[in-house]
């Protein structure tokens, strides 16, 4: 915990996405606004040891009593982001964007009779075209450069286009072909002004005739040796895809949009919006959605064109959402009644973004709505109240003599019933444990319920034996410790329904040991109990249902993980023990021929197409996987 801020976000809690993150003070004002391609190690660095910030960003994170954050999806984007809050905002702690000064934007005036291309820290000429804020103005000119060489439009100043026309004579440009020369009359204007169209198609993404050109001309000047020319070309290319990155930060200044976003697991949902006015996002903000049953993306939206909306702006003109509610005129018309309360004309349109910067938006909304959804359930897990409120109802539904401080998980996993495996998790205090975890290798059980009293019995047999010492395959996943089967758990969880419940309390009276036994089945979330015929139902916003959840999906994710390996190894196995074959021999075998069954319909001949393997040692695989055949 740092000294200077309490408040700080927890590290796991903070996304490694780019993005842009506000300091606020206790006032709610904004004091800085900054972009991160990774927001994890740029906003931890704020919160190392004090003596290390320089002073201003000390007295910054001083003044600061929390911190919030944007994930967009590329570092240009983040850019653009924090050059319009800056300017909205204006933070105290700012340094860049507080003066006139501005990145550049590429600028093609094509409402002009002859069409010009420029650079400019301006964004004020009427019927131009613009592109940007770029952050390298060097690789801006560069590549302004270059698509002269393709869309050869003028970038002259007006000045110099009448003198040239007055001397019937055009610039250097003109001479060495990175200009059409309108002046003289080399192209009429109306060819120049669809070079200038073509040059702002380009760089809206819609053309890659420039790069591929480029490409083509790099390998033919790699092939002539001619290397110098060859990385120069090179070069130009990586100018081009660094600045003609897709915008979806800096819109037309017409667009006026509200565009939500939505994320869901199985209990929870949370939504999040971008508020764009005149094409510059005025407002980012995340929430959780909470239901007391599992809402349809149809009634979340429902929801969001109900209360998504506070008294700071009134609706845009359009609103976009994942989908459209069946009742899309009604929701419409009751949102235009909003704009009209709050002074705006105009209806409102709602629609689902498919295709151009609206859509991209939905995107970087929708990535937004994921990192809060995986904030919030992160806080859950982690705070210490919902945690013991968690075991404590727990305890009261499944009628405990007292909260399960130890829980242990099991699952069975298999493929086709092949190569079963089981696992076991533990959580205490709603924490996972995992020095304690542990994997098993079954002896062919013939269906779950046989696993899991497999699995249950041999960990209740370590239990009563009160060993600390380690089957070879039921390995513990962190460093060795004292065994994790010498600690009586408060209750057993199983990954599944009644029947394998019951093969789990079976296992329990085999054994002779007590110990609180339930189930979590998958399909509608029910708490199954030993020899019940009905199901606990816990409530959808429950802790205890929470803290189940979390247990079964761990332990799901493990026996998956370990069933993966070991059918790997026993792919690897069969080769192994063929006299000759190696680890090595075996991965090439396997590589070539794709799995074990088709390097046994091979012959001899097919068999020595794989590296390494000669005559001889063919007809050793072949005779050790065809014994009935051999000689």
């Amino acid at each position: 915990m740092s000294v200077i801020a309490p408040w700080r976000p927890r590290t796991e809690d903070i996304p490694t996405q780019p993005g842009v993150y506000r300091f606020i003070d206790q006032a709610g004002t904004v004091v800085y606004v900054g972009k991160a391609k990774n927001l994890r190690n740029r906003v931890t660095s704020y919160f190392a040891n004090p003596d290390r910030l320089i002073e201003r960003t000390r007295r910054m994170v001083h003044t600061a009593r929390s911190i919030d954050w944007t994930v967009v999806q590329t570092e240009r984007a983040a850019l653009q982001l924090e050059y319009a809050w800056i300017k909205q905002y204006q933070p105290e702690f700012n340094i860049r964007f507080r003066d006139d000064k501005s990145y550049p934007y590429l600028v093609v005036t094509v409402s002009e009779d002859i069409p010009r291309v420029f650079l400019s820290r301006r964004k004020d000429i009427k019927g131009a075209k613009y592109f940007g804020p770029f952050a390298n103005s060097w690789a801006l000119k560069d590549t302004l450069s270059t698509l002269l060489r393709a869309f050869p439009v003028r970038s002259c100043t007006q000045s110099v286009y009448r003198r040239a026309q007055r001397q019937s004579r055009p610039c250097l440009l003109g001479d060495i072909g990175k200009c059409a020369a309108p002046c003289v009359e080399r192209v009429s204007p109306e060819e120049h002004k669809a070079l200038a169209v073509g040059l702002a198609a380009f760089m809206d993404g819609k053309d890659d005739r420039v790069l591929d050109t480029l490409r083509y001309d790099m390998i033919q000047a790699a092939e002539s040796l001619e290397f110098e020319k060859a990385a120069k070309l090179r070069d130009r290319i990586d100018a081009i895809e660094t600045i003609m990155v897709k915008n979806t930060m800096v819109l037309d200044d017409a667009v006026d949009a509200d565009i939500f976003g939505i994320a869901t697991d199985e209990l929870h949902a949370a939504a999040y919006v971008f508020r764009v006015r005149a094409g510059r996002i005025r407002q980012a903000r995340g929430w959780v959605l909470d239901g007391a049953e599992p809402l349809r993306e149809e009634e979340l939206v429902e929801t969001l064109l109900r209360d998504g909306f506070d008294d700071s702006l009134p609706p845009a003109r359009v609103v976009v959402v994942p989908q459209l509610p069946d009742n899309r005129d009604v929701w419409a018309e009751r949102l235009q009644e909003l704009r009209v309360e709050r002074g705006e004309r105009g209806g409102v349109d709602i629609r689902v973004a498919k295709r151009g910067d609206l859509a991209s938006l939905a995107e970087t909304v929708r990535i937004n709505a994921r990192q809060t959804l995986q904030s919030f359930l992160s806080q859950r897990s982690t705070d210490v109240v919902a945690r013991s409120a968690a075991l404590a109802e727990l305890g009261d539904a499944l009628d405990l003599p007292e909260a399960p401080l130890r829980i242990e998980c099991f699952d069975v996993s298999h493929l086709g019933g092949e190569n079963p495996v089981a696992s076991m998790v533990v959580f205490e205090d709603g924490i996972p444990r995992k020095d304690h975890y542990r994997k098993f290798a079954l002896d062919s059980p013939r269906d779950d319920t046989e696993g899991i009293y497999e699995v249950v019995s041999r960990r209740l047999r370590r239990l009563q034996e009160g060993s600390v010492a380690t089957e070879p395959d039921e390995a513990p996943d962190g460093p060795p410790q004292k065994s994790g089967f010498a600690y009586p758990p408060g209750l057993l969880v199983i990954d599944g329904g009644q029947p394998q419940v019951n093969a789990a309390q079976r296992a329990l009276e085999d054994v002779g040991i007590s110990i609180p036994v339930c189930g979590l089945a998958k399909r509608l979330e029910e708490v199954w109990l030993p020899g019940q015929d009905f199901p606990v139902i816990l409530p959808r916003s429950s802790e205890a249902l929470f803290l189940l959840q979390r247990v079964r999906d761990e332990a799901h994710r493990v026996a998956i993980s370990y069933q993966r390996r070991t059918r790997k190894r026993s792919l690897k196995s069969e080769l192994v023990d063929i006299p000759g074959v190696g680890e090595s021999m075996a991965n090439s075998l396997l590589k070539t021929f794709g799995s074990v069954a088709a390097i046994r319909q091979a012959e001899c001949d097919d068999l020595q197409r794989a590296p390494g393997v000669g005559a001889r040692l063919a007809h050793t695989i072949h005779t050790h996987l065809h014994p009935s055949t051999g000689e």
